[in-house]
């Protein structure tokens, strides 16, 4: 059964067909990491930032301000997001496997996920087909592309979450950094270059890149 989102929120659904979405509930399986070292490292894009979003600690976090910045005052350029509280990481993935983590602080409602890099700057992260993320938002997980969206099964809000994307795989995993468990995944086919994405509503995100892919993940 489809969540609702918020429809006072700036990246609502108000208006459009919410439908389920096939994700994958993985069985636990154990394997050992697969990283050559050329672990992804990003930054936060500040050109993609949208004025509600102000980045610190060096472009590795984000904090959401309400009032944000007046847009008239933030530089126009085609990458910004105008109408959606949503930043991309400055790295572009075109293959492999990479992993990151995302702290979340205060926080009720955020997107995590990627997104092609060339996405359009009308829509929010999680609406089209060119982008796929996991959500939190009314105390529920969920996972959703192309403005469909599933109930994730996750006990509790947990403060730090692991993303894995295996680029030929076509996966896009959400990990219990804790347990070095794989929560759920998403199955897609990635045919261009993506972003790190993210999504935020309220409170702070922390990025944590150039990780290893976790060993003995379940």
């Amino acid at each position: 059964m489809a969540i609702p989102v918020k429809a006072a929120r700036l990246c609502r659904l108000a208006g459009r067909t919410v439908t389920p979405l096939s994700v994958t509930h993985r069985p636990r399986r154990c394997y050992l990491s697969t990283s050559t070292g050329n672990n992804l490292q990003f930054r936060l894009d500040e050109l993609t930032a949208h004025s509600s979003l102000d980045l610190f600690k060096k472009n590795t976090a984000v904090i959401y301000r309400m009032l944000g910045l007046d847009p008239t005052h933030v530089p126009s350029n085609p990458e910004r997001f105008r109408d959606w509280a949503v930043v991309f990481g400055d790295e572009k993935i075109s293959g492999g496997r990479h992993y990151w983590e995302v702290t979340v602080k205060k926080s009720e409602e955020f997107r995590l996920g990627v997104a092609e890099a060339l996405m359009s700057r009308e829509d929010c992260v999680g609406t089209n087909s060119s982008s796929w993320v996991f959500g939190y938002a009314q105390r529920k997980w969920f996972a959703m592309t192309s403005n469909k969206i599933v109930p994730v099964a996750l006990v509790g809000k947990p403060e730090r979450i692991g993303i894995l994307l295996d680029y030929e795989a076509g996966l896009l995993e959400l990990m219990d950094v804790e347990k070095h468990a794989i929560i759920y995944s998403i199955r897609a086919q990635f045919k261009t270059t993506l972003c790190p994405a993210f999504g935020l509503w309220d409170g702070e995100l922390l990025t944590h890149s150039g990780l290893e892919e976790p060993e003995g993940l379940k």
